[in-house]
């Protein structure tokens, strides 16, 4: 199955060449669906805030996420849960720089900082980060498109809007998706560099995100892979009832659906169960 045939043409990118580099590795983004791993380092986190503040325990809990299977780490230092309070770009490097840092020291897993501030990116890139994951795909500060294509770094570009005012709501999501990587094309990033996030949780009511999770495929007409961000979030919390801490298996469903609409990664906090989730899916469906 091709998953990523989509109507626009990638730039730069050899014809049948669905492979990206993130840090040193090479991931096929056609024929598998990688983990991402959240480290929040943040004390306010809707699900884990506070229990990986301190650098030992933030290691702690990427080794044990790289020895569950994790192919990238995200680490975050501003909680971006509904109501929470922005803090400074100094506060927030303060907590994302050293442990990226120590990261890159120990581990040659990719690294991702989970940020929408260019200084952030910047610094936090100096550490030695090897993606930026913006959750306003470069609509928020006006310099982070440069940051990132002047490091070459690659990047995750999520969909988001200060509303959910849609007439419309899929043909304006996928104008939204197309106006972050015209951005990310002016500024000189390169399309193999690129990964797109539907953006669960963010700027769309409860049905939509139920909607935009069941209709994944769209996004391929965009021609570039997909990373699907649903772990614990409200959309499962408002479907089954349930606090943060019990949505694991609503988690697990919406892996095994991304596997299944061609996802390239998931973005999650339990990396073993997802990690086995994925395998018995890909079991499942290499057969058909």
């Amino acid at each position: 199955m091709n998953r990523r045939g989509g109507k626009e043409k990638i730039r730069n990118k050899k014809q049948g060449d669905n492979t990206m580099k993130i840090g040193s590795r090479e991931f096929d983004t056609e024929h598998q669906t990688y983990i991402m791993g959240i480290l929040n380092v943040t004390p306010d986190s809707f699900s884990d805030g506070g229990k990986y503040s301190r650098i030992d325990a933030a290691l702690l809990h990427a080794e044990e996420m790289i020895r569950d299977g994790a192919d990238i780490i995200d680490v975050g230092g501003e909680s971006t849960r509904p109501g929470h309070v922005q803090i400074s770009d100094e506060e927030e490097i303060s907590r994302v720089a050293p442990v990226i840092e120590a990261m890159k020291a120990r581990f040659d897993t990719p690294v991702s900082v989970d940020t929408y501030k260019s200084a952030v990116a910047r610094e936090a890139l100096r550490a030695g980060a090897d993606l930026v994951n913006d959750i306003w795909g470069l609509k928020y500060d006006p310099g982070m498109a440069h940051v990132i294509a002047e490091s070459k770094a690659s990047c995750c570009l999520m969909h988001n809007r200060d509303n959910t005012d849609y007439r419309q709501f899929i043909p304006e999501f996928l104008d939204d998706m197309r106006e972050c990587v015209r951005l990310a094309d002016e500024a000189g990033i390169e399309r193999d560099k690129i990964i797109l996030d539907p953006g669960v949780g963010f700027g769309k009511t409860y049905e939509m995100n139920l909607e935009i999770i069941s209709r994944l495929e769209v996004m391929h007409e965009l021609g570039l892979p997909v990373l699907l961000g649903t772990s614990r979030k409200s959309v499962i919390g408002l479907t089954l009832d349930l606090p943060p801490k019990e949505r694991e298996e609503g988690t697990l469903v919406t892996t095994v659906f991304g596997v299944q609409k061609g996802c390239a990664f998931v973005r999650v906090h339990d990396v073993k169960k997802n990690k086995r989730a994925i395998r018995m899916t890909r079991a499942l469906t290499e057969r058909r």
